[in-house]
């Protein structure tokens, strides 16, 4: 059995790499399908829907009105440092499937019932693009 939530989020970011557009300073508002996959408990749920939530959450609202910026690109940091701005320094470019690993470690980390088998999740960068990752725990 399966269930699912939806989390949104706004958040800039940039690729310092590409050749294109993404290159300079941008945002999304993004948004994560996480999804559980585990067999019924004795209350006939796979996960109580408010625990979902005090899960993924914190994680969300950590990067919500940030920029998510690479260790390596220092001119970014320091920009933002002047500026005071939100910033989560991460030791990854922030591409989508990235941050899909990044909310991975994070919930498998989390104190997850011992009925759940895996986990997915989808990060969507824009209304039709997104990356999807998932890991079974078993």
């Amino acid at each position: 059995m399966k269930i699912a939530k939806e989390f949104r989020w706004e958040m800039g970011h940039r690729l310092p790499f590409h050749n294109g557009k993404c290159r300079n300073l941008h945002g999304h508002s993004y948004k994560l399908l996480v999804e559980f996959e585990g067999d019924l408990d004795s209350t006939g749920m796979v996960m109580d829907y408010y625990d979902v939530k005090e899960i993924i959450s914190p994680i969300v609202d950590n990067l919500d009105h940030s920029f998510l910026v690479y260790k390596e690109d220092k001119k970014l940091i320091d920009a933002l440092e002047n500026l005071e701005s939100k910033k989560i320094i991460v030791d990854y470019h922030t591409t989508a499937e990235n941050i899909c690993t990044y909310f991975l470690d994070k919930i498998k980390n989390a104190d997850l019932p011992k009925n759940i088998y895996k986990i997915k999740v989808k990060v969507f960068e824009t209304e039709n693009t997104y990356a999807e990752d998932e890991l079974s725990l078993k």
